[in-house]
């Protein structure tokens, strides 16, 4: 039985590796801890903006790289503000911020585990999370990137 070249198994080698460079370079790539981080800031900041929160205090600036191994590092970020109603209790205040993440980010975050406290919101093409810890009449927003390369 003869075989055709087309089916050489040195041509079925070639082409399965040239589809696999293909779907590594047509993927999307990881983001630099940097990328995230900016992510990040603007996520907290517009979701406080879009709650309404009086005097937002940025509490962790981040910017500071978070040596993970490897080569990688996150960085953190967080901020509060006040609530216009500074009586809600924190399970209300959470879920509002929860409410206004699809009207605030243009990545979509879930949580993490429902049951959890303090609401842990995870969004992984940002590779960036959210830490909702709200207190009453105050919103807490914190969060941290994935551990990512640095460049």
């Amino acid at each position: 039985m003869s075989r055709s070249r087309h089916s050489s198994p040195a041509r079925l080698v070639a082409v399965v590796s040239l589809l696999a460079l293909l779907a590594v370079a047509c993927g999307e790539r990881e983001p630099t801890v940097a990328e995230a981080a900016a992510s990040l800031q603007t996520h907290v900041l517009r979701l406080l903006k879009e709650r309404g929160a009086l005097n937002v205090q940025v509490e962790d600036p981040g910017g500071k790289d978070i040596p993970c191994g490897e080569g990688k590092a996150k960085r953190t970020f967080a901020a509060t503000g006040e609530d216009v109603l500074s009586k809600r209790e924190p399970g209300t205040l959470n879920a509002a911020l929860v409410g206004a993440l699809g009207r605030t980010v243009d990545h979509k975050y879930h949580l993490a585990d429902p049951m959890e406290r303090p609401y842990r919101l995870v969004n992984e093409e940002s590779r960036t999370v959210l830490v909702l810890d709200s207190v009453t009449g105050r919103y807490v927003v914190r969060g941290e990137t994935e551990c990512l390369s640095l460049s």
